[in-house]
């Protein structure tokens, strides 16, 4: 049996398959990018395929403390777009 990867979301600390969650990657650039296909360069945070999880991840700016770098409002709508 192959072992599934598994990942915790940075909002609610839950580990789930990789599939069940979304790579958002600071690039060597410092730009923040949605990693749809999970082998960008870069430091990795994920979080839950949850629209709810988005929104207040966003409102709570979790992702700019992780990452380090101020995440800029188009990286949540594309996250949004994705769960959707």
């Amino acid at each position: 049996m192959k072992k599934i990867p598994q990942r915790t979301c940075v909002l609610t600390k839950e580990k789930l398959d990789k599939k069940d969650l979304i790579r958002i990657v600071r690039t060597p650039e410092q730009n923040v990018v949605v990693d749809e296909t999970g082998k960008l360069n870069g430091r990795g945070a994920y979080l839950k395929k949850d629209l709810e999880v988005i929104n207040k991840a966003q409102e709570k700016h979790i992702l700019d403390k992780i990452l380090n770098v101020k995440v800029d409002d188009s990286v949540f709508d594309e996250l949004k777009k994705i769960v959707k």
